[in-house]
């Protein structure tokens, strides 16, 4: 399964972490090398919630991120499942 978020469609993020050395100018130093840089990741912060549906009296599992928690409380449950079903997706 992909680590992306079922309802805002969240994915990892790419990047690069770099390894500097030295001692910084402002530090009175003789200024910071760098010495490599690796690619990462930035992944989202994904959950799997129990979310109640009350228009079907059912329980839903969602895997959503973090962020997207206060979306369906602003929004509501029944909003991001008619969107969800609009674009095709089972729920």
């Amino acid at each position: 399964m992909s680590r992306r978020c079922e309802v805002t469609g969240k994915k990892p993020g790419k990047g690069r972490s770099i390894a500097r050395r030295g001692i910084a100018k402002k530090k009175k130093g003789i200024g910071l090398n760098t010495t490599g840089i690796t690619k990462r990741r930035f992944q989202p912060n994904l959950k799997t919630k129990r979310i109640w549906f009350a228009e079907e009296n059912r329980f839903i599992r969602l895997r959503v991120a973090t962020s997207t928690l206060r979306t369906l409380d602003k929004l509501g449950v029944s909003a991001i499942v008619r969107k969800m079903r609009k674009e095709g997706k089972k729920v």
